[in-house]
């Protein structure tokens, strides 16, 4: 199934922060990135406190989801004229 960018489907904070690690994972096994594989451990969720490994993760998070919310960013590509 595949959907336009422009979809109204919601989801929740969490779901959309899984759909963010499962993407970055899809990368990192891609590339064999280690930047990447260090920056998911931190964001990983340990299971026994349902907190991230690197607490700063997640508040970046919130506060990177309240700043969409508020004012929805311009992320078109935008290709330079040389």
């Amino acid at each position: 199934m595949t959907e336009s960018v422009t979809s109204s489907t919601s989801i929740t904070v969490m779901e959309a922060y899984m759909a963010m690690f499962k993407y970055l994972e899809h990368l990192q096994k891609l590339t064999r990135s280690d930047d990447l594989a260090g920056m998911l451990g931190g964001m990983s969720i340990l299971a026994d406190k349902q907190v991230t490994a690197d607490p700063a993760a997640w508040t970046d998070w919130i506060r990177v989801v309240s700043a969409v919310r508020q004012s929805a960013p311009d992320i078109g590509l935008k290709l330079r004229k040389e």
